[in-house]
């Protein structure tokens, strides 16, 4: 398929903003790039797709996400209003994953992902929780992913607040999963909770399962004062050293939040490598305050950008990590534009190779991954390679995105999904979610 008649974005590491540009795709990859008067000359008998003058980018990568909390929209919490993060946990997500079935899961899932391809994100890394669903949960999710047509990569949070049994059930549904569960847009890490949840016991048990398999963690660090105190209380350790201690830290391990860690703390996870995920959104929704990503970042850090079950928008998170640190520092210099789009496109993008070691994502080149995004936008100030981050962030809004293409497949064009049935889907998934909100009652 040759798309034509594009403004395009190519980002990378020589960033360009091609006029009249034009891509060729073949199978799932980007095969040529240039301008429409080469590549219409050069392939004249290529099917063609005339993007008319729309932004064509590449589609956006989400670093952390839970589509288990998909149901939770406009959901009354029974009792008083949480006042603090441990509240949160208590009277919401862990009333809410305790209701999941596994056809809850299912559609909890198809709904995020949905949401996904009209937003133009393609590539997601989930961590998913459903107590009284363990056993086969993670194919129920792969099976929805592969029917919506993106990637990602999945794992079951282990924890020990559901007793030992469930933390049992957890391990092997990792465990179960990786060995069995994985197709070539599918990929598998080792979930576990975080540190407040978990016995040395659990965690040792958990590595030594993960290191048979080669697997890295996907854990929430630090997402609250709370997190360190019951670190100390149990180990006399923070929390980033206590996961160090255990094994659990190091290349292929992800640290989500990561907002209450010390200069230490910050000095240890550039020393073994680990990736720390920032959801300036959900840590603002929850009150814990804001990650000191800049301090991350200098330190050597590699920090990537996720979204914590908030929307799979990812301009929406973008436009939010640009704000909050600007707030919390009194500082407008405080996360610059262009630091945003480096932990969105290349930081996000190397994060995926985690888990598909050969994939170029987050840019628009001769052998990357055939990810895009069309957007309808249609600047009324110039728009050129070196200011197209502030045009993302001042002008880019989700009404102006018309369609998804994931490995080479068009997953929604013209605004009109392709892989699912959103009708169907949604009036499914309202059914299902008023029976769940009954059960936390």
């Amino acid at each position: 398929m040759l798309i034509t008649h594009a403004r395009i974005a190519t980002f990378g590491p020589e960033p360009e903003l091609i006029e009249d540009g034009a891509l060729l795709i073949r199978g799932e990859t980007i095969a040529e790039v240039g301008t429409t008067m080469e590549l219409t000359t050069r392939h004249p008998r290529e099917e063609r797709w005339d993007a008319e003058g729309q932004l064509v980018m590449p589609a956006a990568v989400c670093g952390h996400t839970h589509f288990y909390g998909a149901f939770a929209r406009g959901m009354a919490i029974p009792g008083e209003p949480p006042s603090n993060f441990p509240q949160i946990l208590e009277r919401l997500w862990w009333r809410l994953d305790k209701a999941l079935t596994l056809e809850d899961v299912r559609y909890s899932a198809l709904v995020c992902l949905i949401d996904a391809i009209r937003h133009g994100t393609t590539t997601l890394i989930d961590h998913h929780a459903s107590p009284n669903a363990i056993a086969g949960s993670l194919d129920v999710i792969a099976e929805a992913v592969e029917q919506a047509g993106l990637r990602a990569s999945l794992c079951y949070e282990v924890t020990d607040r559901d007793g030992p049994e469930r933390a049992r059930a957890g391990i092997e549904e990792n465990v179960r999963f990786a060995r069995e569960g994985l197709g070539p847009h599918l990929a598998a890490s080792f979930g576990l909770h975080a540190s407040l949840t978990l016995s040395d016991e659990t965690l040792a048990d958990c590595v030594a399962a993960a290191q048979e398999l080669g697997l890295g963690f996907h854990i929430h660090v630090a997402e609250d004062v709370a997190d360190q105190e019951d670190s100390l209380r149990k180990s006399g350790k923070r929390v980033v050293h206590r996961l160090r201690d255990a094994g659990v830290l190091g290349p292929k391990t992800i640290a989500v939040h990561c907002v209450h860690v010390d200069e230490g703390e910050i000095q240890t996870l550039a020393e073994t490598g680990t990736w720390v995920t920032h959801q300036p959104r959900s840590n603002m929704n929850n009150g814990v305050g804001v990650a000191p990503v800049e301090e991350m970042v200098r330190a050597g850090v590699r920090v990537a950008l996720g979204n914590d079950g908030f929307s799979n928008n990812m301009f929406a998170e973008m436009k939010a990590a640009y704000l909050v640190h600007k707030l919390a520092q009194r500082d407008p210099r405080a996360m610059p534009g262009d630091l945003v789009m480096r932990l969105a496109y290349e930081n996000n993008a190397a994060l995926a190779r985690i888990f598909w070691p050969e994939l170029t994502l987050g840019q628009i080149t001769s052998g990357a991954a055939a990810d895009l995004v069309f957007l309808e936008y249609h600047p009324t100030t110039p728009l050129t390679a070196d200011n197209l981050p502030w045009h993302i962030l001042f002008g880019v809004e989700a009404s102006v995105i018309t369609a998804t293409v994931s490995a080479g497949r068009v997953l929604m064009r013209d605004r009109r999904l392709l892989t699912l049935d959103e009708e169907e889907i949604t009036a499914r998934s309202r059914e299902l979610a008023a029976k769940v909100w009954k059960r936390l009652v």
